[in-house]
């Protein structure tokens, strides 16, 4: 009998937890839209304030899965600062950098290039002008370019050729700057 019973509470409670899903709030995405939408986690530890100052520098050097989709680091500046908009951070405690490198030099190239490249019109230039108005500083490695024989007139007018991408990670990490890899 008690074997019955405690068999029976145990499928109660996997029925329980099985058809129980958790209602998450709204994803948002109000800077980037195309970047990854930021959800707000009722409780969660570090929350964005409107206080916290938040200083990154973004390695890119990988290409989207496929061209119709954002180059990883270009998604993760811009979810980040849907993250940072919907949690009320000030545009004036906002400071990143991006530099491109490698593949991901690929979703800098001018639209012309792009579409001749990949078949359709390249999605990072909105997000890189948009990024750009708002004080995200952008860059590519005149090393990779020229290494690769690659024209700057080629790429987004938004970004800017520094003479390496290590000189810019190293000057911006010796500002404070954390570094994240994509």
């Amino acid at each position: 009998m008690f074997v019955r019973l405690l068999v029976v509470f145990t499928f109660l409670c996997i029925g329980t937890f099985s058809v129980t899903a958790q209602h998450w709030p709204e994803a948002k995405a109000p800077v980037i839209a195309n970047a990854d939408p930021y959800v707000s986690i009722p409780g969660a530890a570090l929350l964005p304030t409107s206080k916290s100052v938040y200083k990154g520098i973004f390695d890119g050097t990988k290409m989207s899965k496929t061209p119709d989709l954002l180059v990883p680091a270009v998604n993760a500046v811009g979810g980040l600062l849907n993250d940072l908009a919907v949690g009320g951070t000030l545009r004036a405690n906002m400071h990143f950098v991006i530099v491109f490198h490698g593949p991901a030099t690929d979703g800098i190239l001018d639209n012309e290039h792009y579409k001749a490249e990949y078949g359709v019109d390249n999605p990072n230039l909105p997000a890189l002008a948009k990024m750009k108005k708002m004080g995200v500083e952008l860059y590519v490695c005149g090393q990779h370019l020229a290494g690769n024989n690659i024209d700057p007139k080629t790429l987004s007018p938004d970004v800017r050729v520094a003479s390496d991408a290590y000189l810019v990670l190293l000057g911006y990490q010796n500002k404070g700057y954390g570094v994240m890899f994509f």
